[in-house]
């Protein structure tokens, strides 16, 4: 299972980079609806799977490979890889420091996380803070990352403690 989590994380996100650099800003509310908040929800459920290196390992890895993947891509490439990381570490740091079940720390973080990213990922890709891009790509991901919570809630109970 942790295997399959960590290429459907890696992989959401280098979809998500390389349709931003394909079709452009208008296609990012989408991508954070299903792609960007299916990242945040398996990053909280790796987080009770890995050790705190290996998601550390994890994060800067898919943030690199997103930057190698698109690199030609040039500015989307550099935010993909940028907004990902902060994003991830702010994530992962919240979930870490959070209490209480599996479901409310991870919505926690995945707030704390999408903030972060719907700022970062447009002002370096698009080279402004585009304010409609920004609530867009935050109202997505939190809406999609709440979805994804719940499903991988449901697929693998064992990941909420009682």
């Amino acid at each position: 299972m942790t295997a399959f989590a960590i290429f459907i994380y890696a992989g959401a996100l280098l979809l998500a980079n390389l349709s931003a650099a394909t079709f452009g800003p208008w296609v990012t509310p989408l991508n954070a609806f299903v792609l960007i908040g299916l990242d945040l929800a398996l990053r909280d459920l790796l987080h009770t799977r890995l050790r705190w290196w290996q998601m550390l390992l994890l994060i800067a890895g898919t943030a690199a490979a997103s930057w190698l993947i698109s690199h030609d891509a040039g500015r989307i490439a550099i935010a993909g890889a940028a907004a990902f990381f902060l994003a991830g570490a702010v994530d992962w740091m919240v979930f870490a420091k959070s209490r209480g079940t599996w479901t409310k720390r991870a919505h926690k973080s995945n707030l704390a996380g999408a903030a972060v990213d719907s700022l970062v990922f447009p002002v370096i890709a698009f080279g402004s803070l585009l304010p409609l891009i920004v609530l867009g790509q935050f109202a997505a991901k939190t809406l999609g990352s709440v979805l994804w919570v719940h499903l991988l809630k449901r697929m693998h109970p064992a990941s909420e403690p009682n």
